[in-house]
């Protein structure tokens, strides 16, 4: 600025000079003259502004980068200390709860479910403290976290408090009452003829009794805690609905989506496809299935009631086909399949069978599932096997939790992500070894197959076509559960009895009992305990078919997946570690999936297996 100023004034120093010798000439020379220098200085002045201007914004461009970096380092070491202070607060309450959760299931005791309910409530009041939860956002929503790694662990953080930023007093009554739920659940045992059923018992009879009069004693028992239940359920519904709204979403089934990364459109619309996908082929299956069914109770088909099925949902397919899979588990050591099984693929589980309780007893859970009690690999199932394929079926499933854990997640994955990538991708690990109790594959590898080989096919055909029939049926099951708690979280006050056995009728084909009016949706203990959950089956079975197509073509080298069973496969557990366990929960389910299989979560594989002959 200042070169230009002294350019102007010599220049204006020699107009002067001019001007004194020729006045006339002046007048014009002195225009032209003023005219190109002001055009010149004005110039040269556009210039040198033009050149500060860019040194100034290349300043302010260095000064904002400077800032914006000590602003991603502040909200970097922000979010890193908050995941610190956030672990070294929930990782002792996660243990002391899981180690009451699973005493309470294991016990049925009132000390034991008040220890429970204690511990979920030190763990509510540390997720629902709302300066903290302030601190979470902002770091959140500042979108400046530079390490994926971290941002992913503020994300999952984020949702864990999200659901408990509500009224303490309402939080603790939601606790208290499904606590209460879940105990008269645990507890209840079906009374018919003045005797007491378990569920193992009610089962025995829906399976092999041919008298309806008997079958449908054993089924209305079983639906008898839907009454016990019934009014605390819809209260807890309201509470839960109550909870959402105050979160700003419009009901407690979409924040429960929300919660676990989905949203309600969008599965809504992989269940409708599912819904034509399925429909005609199970209505074949039912067709068949029913055939039977009256035949063997001597009835007409119109007069099947849903007691004439083989299970209290008819979630399962029944043993129809000529052939009893139960006949090959009946002598055989359930325990000892499952430890040599999963021993041989490099996936053991001798320690989580030393601290699991496997056998029934009085007081405990009739239910099976896992637990991982402390991320640290304390991991233990819940059982209460009975020599049958059911229970092969479901030690298998609920080992296949155990490995899919803490066990196998490294330690070096940070504390908040050591666990499933979802509940989906659990489930869905589960369920693929689940399926290997009816695969004739399976058996045959394991050594416990027929040896006559007529009788070997016989079992094998029956196997497969009652899991083909098991997948369509439980995908129409899973519809009405999904559908249900939509109904449910939409209008508690609705007629739900109805509500029930209509969506059963449409989408389950069943006949709703004439004059009864019980609320039997309330005898599924997963509304209670696991709300909003079911629809994580029904993607767990395409997650599982997904993965097994992957294994038969990458695993296996392009085998037909009907034929590949995992028997003493250890490459069967390397990929499993490497594709699904190990990376915990730093992927989302649809990126885990895509990892481990190369395609986003679809039906496709699903369909070409209950579509296989």
């Amino acid at each position: 600025m200042r070169v230009a100023i002294t350019r102007s004034l010599a220049h204006s120093s020699t107009n002067r000079r001019a001007a004194q010798t020729s006045p006339q000439r002046w007048n014009v020379e002195m225009v032209q003259r003023n005219f190109a220098m002001a055009s010149a200085s004005l110039w040269s002045t556009s210039r040198l502004l033009s050149l500060v201007g860019l040194v100034v914004a290349a300043s302010i461009s260095l000064l904002t980068t400077v800032a914006n970096s000590q602003d991603e380092k502040s909200i970097d070491s922000r979010a890193k200390k908050f995941i610190e202070t956030h672990v070294a607060k929930m990782k002792p309450l996660d243990k002391i709860a899981g180690i009451a959760w699973w005493d309470a299931n294991t016990s049925g005791k009132d000390e034991d479910f008040q220890r429970k309910e204690d511990a979920q409530n030190k763990i509510d009041a540390v997720l629902s403290d709302p300066v903290a939860f302030r601190e979470l956002k902002f770091v959140k929503e500042s979108g400046k976290i530079s390490d994926p790694l971290v941002a992913r662990q503020i994300d999952v953080i984020f949702l864990s408090y999200l659901e408990k930023q509500v009224d303490p007093l309402l939080l603790r009554e939601m606790v208290a009452k499904a606590n209460a739920i879940e105990k008269a659940f645990n507890v209840y045992r079906a009374e018919v003829d003045s005797k007491k059923l378990s569920e193992n018992d009610v089962r025995k009879i829906l399976k092999e009794s041919k008298s309806s009069d008997e079958r449908r004693k054993a089924w209305e028992g079983s639906k008898g805690v839907g009454s016990v239940v019934e009014k605390d359920l819809i209260a807890l519904a309201k509470l839960r609905n109550q909870s959402a709204a105050q979160l700003g979403f419009q009901n407690y089934h979409q924040l429960m989506l929300h919660l676990n990364e989905q949203e309600q459109p969008q599965i809504m619309k992989l269940f409708d496809e599912l819904d034509e996908l399925t429909r005609e082929p199970f209505r074949k299956a039912k067709a068949e299935i029913d055939e039977r069914l009256a035949a063997n109770y001597g009835i007409k088909i119109e007069v099947l009631r849903p007691w004439h099925y083989h299970d209290p949902f008819f979630q399962e397919s029944p043993a129809v086909f000529g052939t009893d899979l139960d006949a090959i588990y009946l002598k055989a050591d359930i325990l000892k399949l499952c430890r040599q099984f999963y021993l041989e693929i490099g996936l053991p589980i001798d320690d989580v069978l030393e601290r699991s309780d496997l056998f029934e007893k009085p007081g405990k859970s009739p239910h099976a599932f896992c637990t991982d009690i402390d991320r640290e690999g304390d991991v233990r199932v819940l059982g209460n096997i009975v020599p049958s394929e059911r229970w092969m079926d479901t030690m298998l499933h609920e080992l296949g939790h155990s490995v899919y854990s803490s066990k196998n997640i490294p330690q070096s994955v940070p504390y908040v992500l050591r666990g499933a990538s979802h509940i989906l991708t659990t489930e869905g690990i589960a369920m693929m070894f689940g399926r290997m109790a009816k695969n004739g594959v399976w058996q045959e590898q394991m050594g416990i197959a027929p040896q006559d080989p007529a009788e070997r096919k016989n079992l094998s055909d029956a196997g497969a076509k009652v899991l083909r029939n098991q997948l369509l049926i439980f995908s129409r099951w899973c519809q009405v559960m999904l559908r249900f708690e939509k109904g449910l979280y939409d209008n508690p006050d609705q007629d739900l009895n109805k509500l029930w056995w209509d969506l059963v009728e449409k989408y389950q084909l069943l006949h709703r009992p004439e004059g009864r009016n019980a609320p039997d949706y309330a005898s599924k203990i997963h509304i209670v305990g696991a709300p909003v959950y079911y629809h994580n089956y029904m993607m767990g079975e395409l997650f599982a078919s997904q993965v097994h197509h992957t294994i038969a073509r990458e695993v296996y080298g392009g085998k037909d997946p009907r034929t590949v069973a995992y028997v003493k496969a250890p490459k069967v557990g390397d990929y499993l570690k490497a594709k699904v366990f190990v990376p915990g929960q730093t992927l989302n389910w649809n990126a885990l999936t895509k990892f481990a299989t190369g395609e986003d979560l679809n039906p496709r594989a699903f369909a070409k297996d209950f579509r296989a002959e």
